[in-house]
């Protein structure tokens, strides 16, 4: 649950990655203007909570079962963590974070009855009339977008954390590769990890894209990963593929330090 705190950053990375024309401050004015400060905590209630509340369990309880097969196998550290990292992610994205994700993105977007100065409907309103046009897959529109981002996500946070490990028993002089790290330690590989798990953003602003409800008659009308990408390309060039990383490096550092150095502790 730790996770939800980063709601703001969620909902700042998810706007820019959304309108990616946008500048960080039209971003935040942008964010401002759909409900002041509660505007960055659009998508909190009850997406986000519902996320940060079962994403973590699925994904220590998957990881550590995992961990311990990969290690009982011969493996080290390292792999160990990355492998751990990806089926964790993996069971996370099918699970639970997929249609909350799509929810929340639907939220933050839906731009087009707020600028027509009406009243945006509810979020259940939102759930029901995207469930009512497209039943399951509706409500996990972009899920496998969502599940590369995953396991890149989780592959890269466990198995970067785990070699930052390394390379801090190293300088250290531990001699034992399982020699247990201090708090202060292992929150430090942490923040390397996940801070360096943001090199996947491209796949991040895919998905934005493919769950946003922004009104755009350029955007492919059933859009695929590899027909987002060439719409972001043609529309945004590379640069457009990368909107959004900066918040997101805190997000990830954030929820790393949570679930790995947390999560070991």
């Amino acid at each position: 649950m730790l996770t939800g705190f980063t709601q703001p950053l969620e909902v700042i990375k998810t706007t820019m990655a959304a309108n990616r024309n946008d500048s960080f401050r039209i971003s935040l004015s942008r964010i401002w203007a759909r409900g002041g400060f509660l505007g960055f905590y659009q998508g909190l209630i009850p997406w986000a909570w519902i996320e940060a509340s079962s994403k973590g369990a699925v994904l220590l309880f998957v990881a550590s079962e995992t961990d311990r097969m990969v290690r009982g196998l011969g493996y080290g550290n390292f792999t160990a963590g990355i492998a751990s990292g990806m089926v964790g992610g993996m069971a996370q994205a099918y699970a639970t974070v997929g249609f909350c994700t799509c929810m929340k993105t639907a939220e933050i977007t839906k731009h087009k009855v707020m600028e027509a100065g009406g009243k945006p409907p509810s979020t259940w309103a939102t759930f029901a009339e995207t469930y009512r046009q497209g039943g399951i897959r509706g409500i996990n529109k972009g899920v496998n977008a969502v599940a590369i981002r995953q396991v890149t996500n989780w592959g890269s946070r466990f198995g970067l954390s785990r070699m930052a490990e390394n390379v801090i028993r190293s300088c250290t002089g531990m001699t034992d590769a399982d020699q247990k790290l201090s708090a202060p330690e292992k929150v430090l590989a942490s923040t390397l990890g996940g801070g360096l798990s943001a090199w996947n953003q491209p796949i991040e602003v895919v998905r934005v894209e493919m769950q946003s409800m922004k009104a755009d008659k350029n955007r492919p009308a059933n859009p695929t990963m590899l027909s987002t990408v060439k719409y972001i390309y043609r529309e945004n060039g590379l640069r457009g593929l990368y909107r959004g990383v900066t918040p997101r490096i805190g997000l990830g550092i954030w929820q790393t330090v949570c679930m790995v150095a947390f999560g070991d502790m």
